[in-house]
């Protein structure tokens, strides 16, 4: 199934949801020790880096970074379509929220700082609202 590209079709069915638990950026040189569980791996020359469930490291004593909350934006988005990161990334910086982004097949997941997760939520509901 073929995601949309239709930017306005992006923005209104957005339907940003709040995954549970807060999350935190780690990187270690190799490999992500056996038995995490990331949802994100990002392969860079420094380093594997890995976003994880906070509990998740602090049990295995890893250093980490930027305690995030997850928000998955549940529409169906193509890989290839354009402006959709922009716009998402524009609305929440208007509210001073920073916001990093990573596109999987099926939807695009934004790591916000956990304490602005409801005010972001809110600002991606208002984007949505404006494109209906």
């Amino acid at each position: 199934m073929a995601g949309e590209r239709d930017l306005r079709q992006l923005l209104s069915g957005l339907s940003p949801v709040l995954n549970p638990g807060r999350y935190v950026y780690c990187t270690l040189p190799g490999r992500v020790p056996a038995g995490l569980r990331p949802v994100v791996t990002v392969a860079e020359p420094e380093g594997v880096t890995f976003v994880v469930l906070e509990e998740e490291a602090d049990s295995l004593g890893l250093p980490h970074a930027f305690t995030a909350a997850w928000i998955t934006l549940r529409v169906h988005s193509a890989l290839d379509a354009v402006g959709l990161t922009a716009a998402v990334a524009t609305a929440l910086a208007e509210h001073g929220i920073s916001c990093n982004v990573v596109a999987g097949f099926h939807h695009d997941h934004l790591f916000v700082p956990a304490a602005d997760a409801d005010r972001a939520l809110a600002a991606l509901d208002a984007l949505g609202a404006r494109h209906t």
